[in-house]
């Protein structure tokens, strides 16, 4: 399995965790049961797989964040592009863009993506 890869109920269970964190491990459990309908073992069992990935820590009963949310969406985007374009952002976009029109603002926002790395260069 890829490290970015989560399945549909341990992205709900990340998507608690990255809401709600720092927080106690017992109050995981009560946000698994209430939210995701789960028992103790269960909310355990997948936060220490979770933890194993190097997502989160559990230490001392307190669950806190060691990849957030916004950083394993760009490591999601940075495997995609690197398995399905052969690590070309421009095959990317162009693939995006053939099927789907780019607004105004995504285009300006693009451009300034694009001006702001050209400065750092």
């Amino acid at each position: 399995m890829k490290e970015t890869a989560l399945g549909a109920i341990e992205t709900r269970f990340a998507e608690l965790i990255w809401e709600h964190a720092p927080l106690t491990s017992g109050a995981l459990v009560a946000l698994c049961e209430e939210h995701l309908h789960w028992k103790k073992s269960t909310t355990y069992t997948v936060l220490k797989k979770l933890c194993d990935r190097g997502l989160f820590q559990n230490n001392g009963g307190t669950v806190t964040v060691v990849v957030t949310r916004d950083e394993f969406a760009a490591r999601q985007s940075e495997e995609i592009v690197r398995d399905a374009f052969s690590g070309s952002l421009p095959a990317f976009v162009a693939a995006f863009t053939r099927r789907n029109t780019l607004s105004e603002d995504e285009i300006a926002a693009l451009q300034a993506l694009i001006d702001d790395q050209r400065k750092h260069k």
